[in-house]
């Protein structure tokens, strides 16, 4: 198995919508990009930790590839908007494509390419490709969040 993770707003609706796909084995909310060790949803949510709320794909590269969870990621959110998902604002919000090598960051920056040539987005695409960092697993209450409690509704905490 590989893992992938990306940035992409709340981190509810993005776990429910990559789950839907064939090859994705497993997934982990949580919080990477920042300076802050082993942060919490609580000091997360502040903006102050400089960590976005992320996923962590565990997938299988001989039934999806990464470019093909690369294209899951801009269909699961808005890559437009700069640190705002809806009606969730801050920089913890951010669309961003965390890569872990150097192959990695080129499909990243191919697809970015392919989807503003695409032209369907009214917006020039703003999400950051940055490099992986420690990733923190979000405690477990947000886990698998929209299967727990039949919805994903964004924008309460």
């Amino acid at each position: 198995m590989a893992t992938a993770i990306f940035g992409a707003g709340c981190f509810w609706g993005v776990e429910a919508f990559f789950e839907r796909f064939e090859g994705i084995t497993h997934t982990r909310v949580g919080y990477t990009g920042g300076h802050v060790e082993n942060p919490t949803y609580e000091q997360v949510k502040t903006g102050t930790t400089g960590h976005a709320e992320a996923i962590r794909v565990e997938y299988d590269p001989e039934v999806i590839t990464y470019g093909g969870l690369v294209n899951i990621f801009f269909e699961a959110h808005d890559p437009t908007t700069k640190n705002k998902q809806g009606i969730d604002v801050g920089h913890q919000y951010r669309s961003a494509i965390f890569y872990q090598d150097e192959a990695e960051k080129a499909i990243a920056e191919e697809k970015i390419q392919q989807w503003t040539n695409k032209g369907i987005f009214k917006r020039r695409i703003v999400t950051e490709v940055t490099p992986a960092r420690d990733f923190y697993e979000a405690e477990e209450y947000h886990q698998k969040y929209a299967q727990k409690n039949g919805s994903f509704a964004c924008g309460i905490g």
